[in-house]
């Protein structure tokens, strides 16, 4: 009997093609920022523009690859700030730290986030598993009264995309960052009475 289409392994070449288009995009994105073409990266990578669609059919999906091994870092970085804080408000703060880095991780990726956080892209699982953990640090801190309660795990994500964007800016100064996580965290932390 034929087994069901499309349940086959890819074969041995197109799974190094997709390797190498990886290896090339990420050396792309590193020099160039998100902004590079799909054709650009086709062409640096040495493939016709069918393989690369073929692989990933939307600059999108190929941010989506890559951004995996930056999920996993990023998480591997969740865990030891869990395991290292026992204060929440501490250990969302940091939380919030490590996402920034994770959202800078190639240069206009603030722009592809945002925008898979209003229509569904392949990007989209992604904000969604860093969002849902987000809520998850927040209502820890919440649960203890070291966060306000009218925030949420969105809120955090989208403030935080918010300082990566603009401490990524031609404009921005040095100390741009810092100054607006402190606006960010003033803007959670709940304050003593």
């Amino acid at each position: 009997m034929p087994g069901i289409p499309g349940s086959s392994p890819p074969r041995r070449d197109a799974q190094l093609n997709r390797a190498h288009i990886l290896a090339v995009a990420r050396q792309a994105f590193d020099h160039d920022g998100v902004d590079v073409s799909m054709d650009a990266i086709a062409k640096r990578a040495a493939v016709g523009a069918g393989t690369l669609y073929r692989h990933f059919p939307n600059k999108d999906a190929l941010l989506a690859a890559l951004l995996v091994l930056h999920y996993e870092e990023l998480d591997r970085r969740r865990i030891e700030i869990e395991a290292q804080e026992a204060d929440a408000a501490r250990t969302l703060e940091l939380w919030i730290e490590a996402l920034g880095d994770w959202m800078l991780a190639y240069e206009g990726l603030p722009e592809p986030l945002r925008a898979a956080c209003r229509i569904a892209s392949p990007l989209t699982p992604t904000c969604h598993a860093v969002i849902e953990t987000t809520e998850r640090l927040l209502q820890a801190a919440q649960r203890a009264g070291l966060a306000r309660r009218a925030m949420t795990g969105r809120d955090i994500f989208l403030g935080a995309l918010a300082i990566a964007w603009a401490g990524g800016d031609a404009t921005a100064g040095e100390d741009t960052g810092n100054v607006l996580r402190t606006v960010l965290r003033l803007g959670w932390q709940e304050t003593k009475r």
